[in-house]
């Protein structure tokens, strides 16, 4: 391109340009400037040209800008926009507004020249103090909103560290410790950060590990679960949920275990007193069932002997009196056991009876019983006793007149007349063994795993007075006793009852 013609070229490009330009010498007066500068600062080109580009700056900011500009003059040197100062320029009409300025030279000691080019940066500067107030704006609500999480944060971990009796736990879908807290964890001496990290899996026993993993699996494919689990004797409540992440995928596991143990034993100890209950109203219900037939028979045979004898008394018989006398000691005998029998059963429901230990005459107590049980013998039967060892014996004398007495009226009512009931007794110093064997009906094999239960009647002694209540009160007692009880029988040939007590009893 000629040199005429670069020259044209130079000076449109001068005037045309985006930004303003200024050219000013090494004292900083203004030698040329294009139409962008007329723009900006609102003065002619000829008003421009002779200015000092320190009147484009604020009065109170012209001395350092000068300074400036002398510093740049000395050493002069290429400055990009965006290297240099942001700069305040001041209009004709007095208006201020921010620009950015880069420098560029040509020649060299008097004859340096600078140019300006100059950029108005309002808008930018608009934006940028913008985003700045954004900036603090979302920093403000970003600390308050931190703080708010951590007062939530510590919040929920004050209110997990207190969960009564149980723990709140978050697992990773490994079933890693993510979060953990609550009291059941300070009551076994444990802190949540031992088992943050740890596999929860690896502190079950192995007996439950494969039954909970499951359960946990299946939450995570979106399956809630609620269930319990037993572990040294403690119950516990297990309520597991999934929680989602943005994507909506399960990939962590809220497990709310709670120890239930206390409810478990109120549960039991209420089941326990309901069944208590049902045990008195079926006993009521059996009592009012069984005393209107077993007590009508010897109520009836006490009537009817107590007229007869009034009949022989008028007549003036007494032979006959006996037989009438006899039967109505055998009824009111009867009526006695009946009543004895519900009575000591009801005292041993409702957990009222007591062992109380005393030493007395053992061989008195059985020869007394025996001598009361052959008034009421059928014909030709006979009690024989066996006894060695030690007259004297300490346990419950109650408990054990009501057993020894129970063995030996069953012995006498399930035997036939002209057979023999045998009392065999060895009385040692650790124990007393007590064998009590008839020659009655027998029990039938198929019926003798009852023998023991309440209101029990074999079918071959439904025609044979009674309450079905003897073997359990017996079983009972011995149990108190801390005695056993076992028995061998035939039908038809007989039954043998062996009875051990320990001696000398202390509760």
């Amino acid at each position: 391109m000629p040199h005429r013609d670069r020259s044209k070229f130079y000076e449109l490009m001068f005037s045309t340009a985006a930004e303003g330009m200024i050219i000013a010498n090494r004292g900083g007066t203004i030698e040329d400037a294009n139409d962008r500068a007329v723009e900006l600062f609102g003065y002619s080109v000829d008003e421009l040209v002779g200015m000092n580009v320190d009147d484009l700056i604020p009065k109170h900011l012209a001395q350092k800008h000068r300074k400036q500009r002398e510093g740049y003059v000395s050493e002069p040197r290429k400055r990009p926009m965006g290297h240099g100062y942001d700069l305040i320029a001041v209009r004709k009409d007095g208006g201020s507004f921010p620009i950015e300025i880069s420098l560029n030279y040509m020649g060299e000691g008097e004859d340096l020249r600078v140019m300006a080019l100059i950029m108005d940066v309002t808008v930018r500067k608009e934006q940028e103090a913008q985003i700045k107030m954004l900036n603090k704006t979302l920093e403000q609500r970003v600390k308050k909103r931190t703080s708010e999480l951590r007062e939530s944060q510590q919040l929920y971990q004050t209110v997990a560290r207190n969960f009564p009796n149980g723990t709140i736990n978050v697992f990773d879908r490994e079933f890693t410790y993510v979060f953990v807290e609550g009291e059941e964890l300070y009551r076994f001496g444990i802190t949540s950060e031992k088992l943050v990290g740890m596999n929860y899996l690896d502190r079950l026993h192995e007996d439950l590990r494969p039954m909970i993993k499951k359960r946990l699996e299946a939450v995570l494919n979106g399956e809630n679960q609620s269930f319990e689990v037993e572990l040294n004797h403690q119950y516990y409540l297990i309520n597991a949920v999934g929680l989602a992440n943005e994507k909506g995928t399960v990939n962590r596991i809220l497990m709310v275990e709670q120890n239930i143990s206390a409810q478990k034993k109120a549960e039991e100890q209420v089941r326990e007193a309901l069944d208590k209950e049902k045990h008195l109203n079926e006993l009521k219900s059996r009592f009012v069932s069984m005393a209107s037939h077993e007590f009508r028979t010897p109520l009836s045979t006490v009537l009817s002997s107590l007229s007869l004898i009034e009949k022989y008394d008028k007549a003036g018989i007494e032979d006959k009196k006996g037989k009438h006398y006899k039967r109505i000691r055998s009824s009111v005998r009867h009526l006695t056991n009946i009543l004895n029998d519900f009575l000591s059963l009801e005292k041993v429901e409702t957990g009222k009876v007591n062992v109380n230990p005393s030493d007395f005459s053992l061989r008195q107590m059985i020869t007394d019983l025996m001598d009361q049980q052959q008034e009421i013998a059928k014909p030709g039967q006979k009690l024989k006793l066996v006894y060695s060892g030690y007259d004297e014996i300490c346990t419950d004398m109650h408990m054990l007149h009501i057993i020894i007495n129970n063995l030996l009226s069953n012995a006498v009512k399930y035997s036939e007349a002209n057979t023999e009931v045998t009392v065999t007794v060895t009385n040692e110093a650790d124990a007393l063994s007590l064998a009590v064997a008839d020659q009655g009906i027998g029990i039938p094999e198929s019926e003798q795993a009852n023998m023991f239960s309440r209101f029990f009647r074999a079918k071959n002694a439904l025609n044979i007075e009674g309450t079905g209540l003897g073997l359990n009160i017996i079983k009972r007692y011995l149990q108190m006793l801390r005695g056993t009880i076992y028995y061998t029988s035939e039908t038809n040939v007989g039954t043998t009852f062996y009875v051990r007590i320990p001696q000398n009893q202390t509760e």
